[in-house]
Formats: C-alpha cells, structure tokens, sequence
C-alpha cells in the first residue's frame, strides 16, 4: 500500500477537514456576479468596437466608396497611400503637432501645479478658475478663438502697430498651427496640472525639510527631489497626451477647417473626410495603417517605461 504525499506545511487532519476544503473550494470558484458584469461589456465591446473594426479592415481591400457597388481589389489602396503626398503631409503635421503640443503642454501643467501646490492665498479658488477650459466644449472654444484670432487680434495688433498680427494667422500657412498649438495647450493643460498636483502632494514634506538644512535652493530640490518622484506622473502625462493629440480633430475643425490649403489637416481629418466624399475604402486602408503606427508607438513607449523602471 502506498502512501499519499500531502501537501507542504498540512497535517493529515487538515488535509482530511471538510470544512477547509469547502473554504478552498469557494476561493476558487469564480463569484456569478463577476460574470455578470463583465460578459455584457464584453459583448458590447466587441459589437460595437471590434465587429466595426473587422468590417473596415474587409473594405480597405476593396474600391467601397460608400455607396453602390465595389469589387475586392487587395492591397492596391494601401500601395497608392504611400505614393500619396497629401496623405505623407498629414502624417508630418499629426506627429509634429502632437510631439510639439505633448512638451508645451508639460511643461506649462508642471509651471501651474508648481504654483498651485504652494501655500498661497486663495489657492482653492485659484486652481478652479485654471479648471474651467478642460470642462468646455472643443469645438465651441475652437469657435471662439476663431473669432479672436480673425477679428479681435487683428484689430488690436493694427492699433498697436503690429503688423505681422495685422491679418488673421490663420491665414498663414506658416502660423496657422501656432494658433492650433495654443488652443491646445490652453484646454489640455489643466487635466495634465491635476495629475501633477497628485504627484506633488504624494511627496512628504520631511523630504524638502531635510534638503533646506542641507542648503538646498529651490532649483536644486526641484530638479533632485521634485522631478524624479513625480517622474511617474510625468510619464503618464506624456503617454495619454501625445496619444491624445494624435488624434487631434475637433479643434482643428473649429479653426482651420484643415486650411489653409492643407497646411493644418491631421490623419483624423483626412480619415473622416474620406468617409462623406466617395473615398471610404481608401481611407479606411489609411485608418488601419494609422491603427498600426499608433499600436507600435504604444509598444515602443511600454518597452521604454519597463526599462526605467517607472511604476505607474
């Protein structure tokens, strides 16, 4: 007769109790409820998320317009997308909009959350008037400092003798993006200055006690202390804005309209324009290869994250 092992650490009168075997059993077993909650997202998720996305994954290997018949032509749009040069100009603008509006965006947060974390007065008030933008509309503020930038700037810049502001930028294929830039960053900034003011309240104050008795000054604490404990904040920050901005639309609607020319028209913009102007499968090739630019930068910046060693 052979002897059954038992596990490490349990006695055969453990190992024979009913009552804690019952007690393994319901740990492992998986609460209904769970079931519940998660197969209906799920569901949803995949109906109206990836169900769509394998649809027009199907016609980009097609001549689809949008209407009427087509035919399966292969990996013909994809091919005619990198001989496209309004297409590779709207790559460049995307990445250089977001790669600029992800650094301005930072570094005007972190200034605010700075300035807001310290004992002032009227702190409370303060940090809700700096909020406001990030509750409005992107289109309606786009709208508005459409109206600035073409009449009001305009009239003051002439008044005042200013020239180069005499004529909306707008207009100008070289400043309409500054003006793209600034409306961002004004809307943007506060939700990146909430998570930089958790950052900086998890920080103890003993730390910068002991760096004033050791002569700190406030530059050195910052870049010393400040900076690399909040570096996962910072991280954060940098990864869901520059996503976001990638996918820059509404404001750009509101200012630009694309123009002028097409100095200022995004991926978004030539995506969405495809889908009401006869070129549906073509821009839908060019969705999917967006998808796939946009799915390696987030690999690319989870790999980067990993080897720093940032939590988040």
């Amino acid at each position: 007769m052979t002897a059954t092992a038992l596990p490490a650490g349990t006695t055969p009168a453990a190992h024979n109790d009913p009552a804690r075997e019952s007690v393994v059993r319901s740990k492992r077993r998986i609460d209904p409820t769970y079931y519940w909650m998660v197969v209906p997202v799920l569901a949803l998720f995949a109906f109206f998320i990836t169900l769509p996305a394998l649809v027009g994954v199907y016609f980009s290997l097609t001549n689809y317009a949008g209407y009427g018949d087509w035919k399966f032509i292969g990996l013909s749009n994809y091919i005619n997308i990198f001989k496209d040069p309004a297409i590779l100009q709207s790559y460049i603008f995307t990445f250089f909009f977001a790669l600029t509006t992800t650094v301005v965006v930072n570094i005007v947060a972190l200034a605010i959350a700075l300035g807001l974390n310290a004992k002032i007065k009227w702190r409370t008030g303060i940090r809700t008037v700096f909020f406001i933008p990030m509750v409005l509309s992107a289109l309606v503020v786009s709208f508005v400092f459409n109206y600035l930038f073409s009449n009001t700037l305009p009239v003051l810049a002439e008044r005042f003798g200013l020239t180069p502001l005499a004529t909306s930028i707008l207009a100008n294929e070289s400043l309409a993006w500054l003006a793209i830039v600034l409306v961002t960053v004004w809307q943007a900034a506060p939700g990146a200055t909430i998570i930089y003011l958790a950052g900086l309240q998890s920080v103890p104050a003993e730390v910068y006690e002991a760096a004033d008795l050791d002569g700190a000054g406030s530059c050195r604490q910052f870049l010393s202390l400040t900076l690399p404990l909040i570096l996962g904040y910072l991280v954060i920050n940098v990864i869901l804005g520059f996503k976001g901005f990638l996918g820059t639309y509404e404001i750009i609607v509101g200012l630009t309209g694309g123009g002028p020319g097409m100095a200022t028209q995004s991926v978004a913009m030539r995506i969405f324009s495809g889908f009401t102007g006869g070129d549906y499968s073509y821009q839908m090739a060019n969705a999917v290869i967006y998808f796939l630019i946009t799915l390696l930068i987030s690999v690319i910046q989870l790999r980067l994250i990993q080897r720093r060693g940032v939590s988040l």
